[in-house]
């Protein structure tokens, strides 16, 4: 499965790229409403460099979320890979691109959710949902961090 959020940033690309290249910017994009806690960061200009996230998934059911960095192309494109996690699979790049009016940010998640079918019939109330909002949220975030 495949989730895409994308949006206008009105900064450089090599602003929106440093942002993202903050060694809190984990915390900084870690919605209010998300139980969740970063264990350890990790760079994104550190390929191979993981970032270890505890999380709520659902009511009191917690998972430990691990994520590598696999790709790091400044000002462009980073990448991440689940090691160990709630998905089956994830895979989430970044990518940053000009724009006659600053830069594009693009998030795309390609993804397996987990439980097999029971999951991918779930999947547009329980995953795309929670998606959509956490990354409307981070762009806010990185929007008011690069325009302010």
């Amino acid at each position: 499965m495949r989730f895409v959020k994308e949006s206008l940033i009105r900064a450089t690309p090599e602003r929106v790229f440093a942002f993202h290249e903050q060694p809190d910017v984990l915390v900084l994009l870690l919605p209010p409403w998300e139980s969740a806690r970063v264990i350890q960061s990790a760079k994104i200009s550190e390929v191979g460099a993981r970032a270890i996230v505890v999380t709520r998934i659902l009511g009191p059911i917690t998972v430990q979320w691990i994520a590598e960095h696999t790709v790091y192309e400044p000002p462009h494109l980073f990448e991440d890979v689940q090691i160990k996690g709630p998905f089956r699979s994830w895979r989430h790049r970044h990518f940053v691109k000009s724009h006659e009016e600053g830069a594009t940010l693009r998030d795309e998640i390609d993804y397996e959710p987990p439980l097999g079918f029971v999951g991918l019939a779930l999947s547009p109330v329980l995953i795309e949902s929670r998606l959509r909002k956490l990354f409307d949220y981070r762009h806010q975030v990185t929007r008011e961090w690069c325009e302010g």
